[in-house]
């Protein structure tokens, strides 16, 4: 954060101790880290999601472009006529606009779904990553009736033939989370081998905690390096027990190159790490240059195409981030409002600078507001604030409800108490 002044005499880091750069803990500046968006592919995964149209697609990937994200995985044309349908067309649209975007597509490993991505790449000339996968846990194995040495088999059979297509190859272990470090050691160097340049660890049901992403990290590095190819590692992460987040955090502070994310977390089951409040995070920790102020559109955007209904408490983006309506916190805004700072008033009573995402601090009136909130509510919607009896009929109104008032309620009372006003 910035220690630029604020007042003279005082700097940002006057105004707020930030406990979290203590000596021990981790510093993240200065590191920079690749973001590979999933929301095309396993985002529309989620059961409860709609496949959207391809504009709408088109749409959300110039998003990307534009907050900065590195790869997008684009679907998994093997699914059939529509899924190709979609890759193609979303490959075109990188290719007629040069968009700055690389852009990868799923398939498991055999022939069948990376020979698809291979015709995409040939039609488009946009160079594809195909990313790879294939099941690596005991648990896994034993469902499916497979041993290691099929799925080894599998693995070398399939990278070779996307390497001979002249694709770029990330290997995928499903389940690495729940899988045997003597099996994953077998499956990567054989992936390796044969041509993969990316490897990635798969928490695919959200198994592990960040203590377990430090351990398979610091494995996967090790087995890269012994090796002594120029090998990327990535972690692609869900969120079955609510780590997602901190998993990916976990993983870029081992040195992962790579994290994958989706639009709002959605995905398989409940769903994969916020692409949205990674990037937040991101910024706040001074890795991630470019401007965000777009990720508001782009939450909403896969909302709206999607049919998500995003939670009003949904951090940084659900419609209670940045509102308040309790009398003590918005007396601080309000005071801060009018020292004429804008980032003292970001800061005053959030972690998050609303200004950061195109957002503004809003108050409200309600239950447990004070006559500070009716004052500058009335101001603001241009009404007389200095109207005391005006400020008491509002404020008694909000006393006497059970919910934050709406526009339409607080107009109303404002009507009625100037039809019965001498």
């Amino acid at each position: 954060m910035s220690s630029e002044a604020v007042v003279p005499g005082l700097s940002r880091d006057d105004l707020i101790y930030d406990w979290n750069l203590l000596s021990g803990s981790f510093d993240y500046r200065g590191l920079r880290i690749e973001l590979n968006d999933e929301t095309l592919r396993d985002g529309l995964q989620n059961p409860s999601v709609l496949d959207p149209p391809i504009d709408k697609k088109i749409e959300l990937l110039h998003l990307m472009v534009e907050l900065g994200i590195h790869s997008a995985d684009i679907g998994l044309p093997g699914a059939g006529p529509r899924a190709y349908d979609a890759v193609l067309a979303l490959a075109k649209e990188i290719a007629d606009h040069g968009l700055p975007i690389a852009a990868g597509a799923a398939g498991r490993t055999i022939r069948a779904d990376i020979e698809p991505i291979a015709r995409i790449q040939q039609a488009t000339g946009v160079p594809l990553e195909v990313g790879a996968f294939i099941g690596s846990s005991p648990i896994r194995q034993y469902a499916e009736g497979w041993d290691v040495e099929r799925i080894l088999t599998s693995t070398r059979d399939a990278i070779l033939f996307a390497v001979d297509e002249g694709l770029e190859v990330m290997y995928v272990t499903e389940d690495t989370t729940r899988s045997r470090p003597e099996a994953l050691t077998k499956l990567y160097t054989a992936a390796i081998e044969a041509g993969a340049r990316r490897i990635c660890l798969a928490d695919t049901v959200g198994h592990a905690t960040p203590h377990g992403v430090r351990q398979l990290v610091r494995f996967a590095k090790k087995l890269v390096a012994d090796t002594g190819e120029p090998v990327k590692i990535d972690w692609h992460g869900h969120r079955d027990r609510g780590f997602g987040l901190a998993n990916a955090l976990a993983a870029i502070e081992e040195g992962v190159d790579r994290i994958h994310g989706t639009a709002l977390g959605i995905g398989e089951r409940i769903g994969n790490v916020e692409m949205d409040l990674l990037l937040v995070n991101l910024c706040l920790f001074g890795m991630h240059d470019h401007p965000i102020d777009r990720l508001t559109d782009y939450c909403m955007l896969t909302a709206e195409m999607c049919g998500v209904e995003l939670p009003h408490n949904y951090p940084v983006f659900g419609d209670d981030a940045f509102r308040t309506g309790t009398g003590v916190h918005a007396a601080a805004i309000i005071k801060a409002m009018q020292k004429g700072d804008q980032w003292l008033q970001d800061c005053v009573y959030s972690g998050v600078p609303a200004s950061m995402v195109g957002r503004t601090q809003t108050i409200e009136i309600s239950p447990v507001s004070g006559l500070s909130n009716v004052r500058f509510w009335l101001g603001q919607h241009g009404h007389d604030s200095q109207d005391d009896d005006l400020c008491d009929a509002v404020f008694r109104l909000a006393k006497r409800c059970d919910h934050t008032l709406s526009q339409e309620e607080i107009e109303i009372e404002i009507e009625r108490f100037a039809e019965a006003r001498p």
